[in-house]
């Protein structure tokens, strides 16, 4: 299986450090030609993708009126394999892992993809929540272990904000020194905690079935949540402990029943591709366009979410032409990721 980690690491630092100067590397246009289009896109998304998506395609429209969206969100792997392995058509997938594609999708399903904006986890709580005037970004796993108090997470082989939570229990053991934490935050989480998408959690919360949900930053924001900003050693936010984040693995279902990958923990990096069987890959391109413009990155970063400027495409040479303007390329490396 190919992999890529460790070059998209590199370009992403650049990136990043682009963002910080103030520097703008890919196109400043709306992403959009003056030709009429019309027809159906159909987008199978991560949840956490359901706001930026509604709204980048509200805007599309007003652009183009003769286009309408399909829009179906499920935990990511789940979307991917309604094309894999139900064969339900596709005009575009949005992953909140890049992984996701590579591993389930390229090169069976399809031939590239783009890696265009990040998250961090976070602990999401409301005023009702037990201790919710204690909880902090240090003692909160104290909190969590206390009798009678509820919390959850989505499920792993669905959804990676999931296996995500489990990376970084994980890391939180190492970062606070607490031998055995990640088994016991796992002992006193019971089974019926765990949903398939982390957007399911939002109701559990609100109704106070739920104290806390791990969930990514852009859910909370979205939906009006308390949130618990945690170290950046353990969000899974930040380029500069890649390192530290792949000392930690959870195993997750593969391509086919029995078979499990080893999922390692890494920055957070959302992607989008169109799979070999869109029925309008046309249109899709002109909305990934859109959602590459400076317009479609202000509605991502409305959203709680950073756009990486410029994107990253994990093959140039099969990318359409379109889309190229608003990328750097990064070639492929046989280490990193997941295995």
């Amino acid at each position: 299986m190919k992999k890529i980690l460790p070059v998209v690491l590199a370009v992403l630092a650049v990136v990043l450090s682009l963002v910080a100067a103030g520097c703008d590397a890919s196109g400043t246009g709306d992403g959009t030609s003056g030709d009429a289009l019309s027809g159906t896109i159909t987008i199978f998304h991560a949840g956490s993708l359901s706001g930026p998506f509604d709204k980048a395609a509200r805007a599309f429209e007003e652009i183009h009126p003769g286009v309408k969206f399909a829009l179906e969100s499920a935990g990511s792997r789940t979307t991917i394999r309604k094309v894999t392995e139900l064969g339900k058509p596709a005009d575009i997938i949005g992953s909140a892992d890049y992984t996701a594609i590579e591993q389930l999708m390229v090169p069976e399903f399809a031939q590239w993809y783009i890696i265009f904006a990040s998250n961090q986890m976070v602990i999401a709580y409301t005023d009702s929540s037990q201790y919710a005037d204690e909880i902090n970004g240090d003692n909160w796993y104290e909190i969590l272990l206390r009798d009678g108090v509820d919390y959850g997470h989505s499920d792993p082989n669905a959804d990676p904000c999931g296996y995500r939570t489990l990376l970084l229990w994980q890391l939180a053991e190492q970062y606070y020194g607490v031998l055995g934490l990640s088994d016991e935050l796992i002992a006193s989480r019971p089974e019926k905690n765990i949903r398939s998408k982390e957007t399911e959690l939002i109701a559990l919360l609100q109704s106070g079935d739920l104290d806390y949900a791990f969930e990514y930053r852009s859910i909370a924001i979205q939906h009006g949540l308390n949130y618990i900003e945690l170290p950046p050693q353990i969000d899974l936010s930040d380029v500069q402990y890649a390192d530290f984040y792949a000392t930690a693995e959870v195993e997750v279902d593969g391509k086919e029943p029995g078979i499990t990958q080893t999922q390692i923990g890494q920055p957070i990096l959302y992607a989008v591709t169109v799979p070999d069987n869109a029925a309008r890959p046309d249109l899709a391109v002109a909305f990934l366009r859109f959602l590459l413009s400076a317009e479609g990155r202000a509605i991502m970063e409305d959203s709680g979410q950073q756009a990486i400027i410029p994107a990253i495409a994990s093959d140039l040479l099969m990318l359409p032409s379109e889309l190229k303007e608003y990328v750097v390329a990064s070639s492929q490396a046989e280490t990193g990721g997941s295995r």
